[in-house]
């Protein structure tokens, strides 16, 4: 699927000079190597003209891929036409971690001064709009003496927790001392502007430019796509600013390149005032239910997972335009939810003894098991707003008592993929005693209705909640048909399960839980021996987590549940990320106006663990 990214900045650092007004600056997107691969520089916004608070038009397309992290760079700079650009500013960001902040929208400050905003939203290539417009007997906002230079923008509406707000997504040249100017054709991408909504609202904003960029409104329209492909035959716009008439805006060509088949459905269609009929709003969402773990040093559970000392919780029972996207619900607020399941079976060997499955490296290296979890931990996470994850362990003896489910760690949730690790490593301190048999059921079931009570959770909050079992195992279950039918039996729940392969067992009798639904039952299982993937981290995420998104989606679907409306945040709610070392990356601008890296545009050396 595809994405794209847009880009602002505010209280950037004037490096114009003395007496040179204020920066002109612009952004150059770089997407960082890692591993084999060469950084690339993937394009450059316009430029803004005296201002240190730039909002660009230009938006740039990348595909995701929820396995694939890209990491990008974002320099900033001033232009300077007779000279070389001066750097004002860069940073660093991942496209998923984007995506999975809240509002599709993440901030870093910059060494040296200033905040850059990137802001990520599904892609859809559903054709361009070629525009050309003039103004007609525009009033005049420069004085008696002067006349005004008109240009225009077009702007999008989004949906913000204060109401809803107008985002410019064209910016035309202005038009010097002319006030029934004809400014030059606009191509638009149709899914940035209204994603492909040919009757959501747009805004068409005549400016008076102003060298010190503080630009003077002189009137505007509120209208829609289809309105302006429709006003090349009914005439023109009257723009208003503060209620009264500021002249009219001509629409003398409005096609949809790309939607040839649409040009016609609209090309009869009358204005009725320029007015938009109110957009539907989207259908509510629902929701599900909850259960425990044992707690090493409590009483067994009959329906949950063992907690070592604590009580368990009960379980709880579970409740079109175009096709939604993964992307569509991660904007509309749904959150991943990770919890992970470690096998702690006597075939793991000893985890004093190094070279075991679960030694310990006092040099601070990590285990498989370990490695496993901050892969793929470190991906869902993103996804999580609270980033509280619940961690079960199977296979061990408390008090003489096989637990196929206990809780690891102090409390029902950790905070973080530290806190994964840290209550991993604390079960060892907890008197087990490794055992067996491998039984995966018992987690399987707590995780599900865990699931449940997620969703349900998030359904009062007006959002939507998926869950990821991890789960991680040194062998191949014990009993092949009970753990296909517990795999039947949680299907229809809000989850899907990836269960990785530690160590060198035979793990060929795995291979049925990608095969075991059937008969319409979803697919939510994915099995992965880490050894294949062992000495690629990036190739281990693509392997566990590709499936996911569709698998998340299908749920949803089955459900008659839509994404919810995706949120737009005020500058003002987004948080800002702490200021970063200087980036090593240095671009090289070519006369012809190509950029190259000249050196650096590195995210790690390798691709390893």
């Amino acid at each position: 699927m595809k994405v794209k990214l847009s880009l602002s900045a505010r209280q950037l650092p004037n490096v114009a000079g003395l007496g040179k007004g204020k920066s002109d600056p612009f952004a150059v997107v770089t997407k960082l190597a890692e591993g084999a691969s060469r950084p690339e520089v993937l394009g450059k916004t316009e430029v803004i003209k005296n201002t240190l608070k730039p909002d660009w038009t230009k938006v740039f397309v990348f595909d995701y891929q929820l396995g694939h992290p890209v990491h990008i760079a974002i320099s900033i700079y001033d232009e300077v036409r007779k000279g070389s650009n001066k750097l004002m500013g860069s940073a660093k960001f991942e496209l998923g971690a984007i995506l999975g902040a809240k509002g599709n929208i993440k901030a870093k400050k910059m060494k040296g001064g200033g905040t850059v905003f990137a802001h990520i939203e599904k892609y859809e290539g559903v054709g361009t709009l070629r525009l050309a417009m003039q103004g007609v007997k525009l009033k005049n906002t420069d004085g008696m003496f002067n006349k005004s230079d008109p240009f225009f923008e077009i702007k999008r509406k989004f949906h913000g927790p204060g109401g809803d707000v107008w985002d410019v997504v064209y910016r035309s040249p202005h038009i010097k001392d002319n006030l029934n100017p004809t400014w030059p054709d606009a191509t638009v991408d149709v899914a940035t502007l209204c994603g492909g909504d040919l009757d959501q609202h747009v805004q068409v904003s005549v400016f008076d430019h102003e060298k010190s960029g503080n630009h003077v409104l002189m009137g505007e329209i509120e209208t829609s796509v289809k309105e302006l492909i429709a006003a090349k035959s009914s005439g023109p716009f009257t723009l208003r600013r503060r209620g009264k008439d500021k002249g009219q805006l001509r629409v003398n060509r409005a096609d949809l390149i790309g939607m040839e088949d649409l040009n016609s459905q609209v090309a009869g269609m009358s204005l009725s005032g320029g007015s938009v009929a109110p957009l539907p709003m989207p259908v509510p969402v629902p929701a599900s239910g909850s259960t425990a773990a044992y707690v090493p040093s409590a009483p067994p559970s009959a329906s949950g997972a063992y907690v070592p000392g604590a009580p368990p919780a009960p379980a709880a029972p579970l409740a079109t335009s175009s096709s939604p996207t993964f992307v569509d619900y991660i904007s509309g607020g749904c959150q991943l939810n990770l919890c992970v399941a470690i096998d702690f079976t006597g075939s793991n060997g000893d985890p004093r003894k190094p070279g075991t499955l679960h030694y310990i490296h006092r040099d601070g290296g990590l285990n498989d098991y370990e490695k496993a979890i901050q892969a793929i931990g470190r991906i869902l996470a993103k996804y999580d707003y609270d980033q509280k994850f619940p961690v079960l362990g199977f296979g061990a003896k408390y008090g003489g008592v096989v637990r196929h489910c206990f809780q690891c760690g102090s409390s029902g949730e950790v905070d973080g993929v530290d806190g994964i690790i840290e209550a991993y490593r604390g079960v060892f301190r907890t008197g087990l005693i490794m055992s067996g048999p491998t039984v995966f059921t018992e987690v399987m079931r707590t995780a599900a209705a865990h699931s449940v009570s997620s969703q349900q959770a998030a359904k009062q909050k007006g959002l939507q909640a998926y869950s990821v079992l991890l789960i991680l195992t040194d062998g191949a279950v014990s009993d092949v048909d009970a753990t296909a039918r517990c795999l039947q039996e949680i299907s229809d729940s809000p989850m899907s399960v990836v269960i990785v392969g530690v160590g060198a067992a035979d793990f060929g009798a795995m291979q049925f839980l990608d095969d075991c639904a059937g008969n319409g039952t979803p697919d939510i299982a994915q099995f992965v021996e880490f050894n294949r993937h062992r000495h690629d981290r990036l190739s281990l995420t693509a392997a566990t987590l590709d499936e996911i998104p569709e698998q998340l989606v299908g749920y949803f679907t089955r459900k008659g549940i839509r994404p919810g409306r995706a949120l737009h945040l005020d500058e003002d709610e987004v948080v800002v990320g702490p200021e970063e070392e200087e980036i090593d990356l240095s671009l090289a601008f070519g006369d012809d106006g190509e950029i190259n890296v000249a050196s650096g545009g590195r995210y790690n050396a390798s691709m390893k663990f």
